[in-house]
């Protein structure tokens, strides 16, 4: 299974295949109304440090857990470009578990376990496996996944 190319952002839009193509790639199930939603400070810093090195952040909003992500499109996009400051991708929102689990996070999970909360992470590498996947609680500033990073970037 690879990494699929259908992908739509946060306004419907397709997302142009070229803006992953040989990129290493955080993707975040996110929300807004999350005890972790703090977490995008730290996802806003790491595009800042590793943007220009080829890492890109997807943020994917994801209502699965407690109802954290309610917003529309626009509400969520306001949310964080006002709060945060975030100008990296926000996907549409997708179930990332359960038998509506969206392709993105079939192939991302694959066989693993169910994402336990908002604020997962997938780090895939710029061939568009897969490297490593971290628990919601791992802070984006945290070492092991910048270490991560660093390795995936080269």
């Amino acid at each position: 299974m690879a990494l699929p190319t259908n992908l739509a952002t946060l306004d419907g839009a397709p997302l142009a295949p070229e803006a992953l193509a040989d990129k290493v790639v955080l993707f975040v199930n996110v929300a807004s109304k999350c005890g972790l939603t703090p977490q995008y400070s730290e996802l806003v810093e790491l595009d800042k440090t590793y943007g220009d090195r080829g890492l890109v952040i997807v943020g994917v909003p994801c209502n699965q857990f407690g109802q954290q992500e309610p917003g529309t499109p626009d509400e969520i996009k306001d949310f964080t470009k006002t709060k945060y400051d975030v100008d990296f991708t926000l996907l549409e929102k997708q179930d990332v578990n359960g038998a509506a689990r969206s392709p993105l996070y079939q192939f991302l999970v694959g066989t693993g376990p169910d994402i336990g909360w908002n604020f997962g992470k997938f780090l895939v590498g710029r061939d568009g496996e897969t490297i490593t996947r971290f628990e919601p609680k791992t802070a984006p500033n945290d070492p092991d996944l910048k270490a991560a990073i660093e390795a995936a970037l080269g």
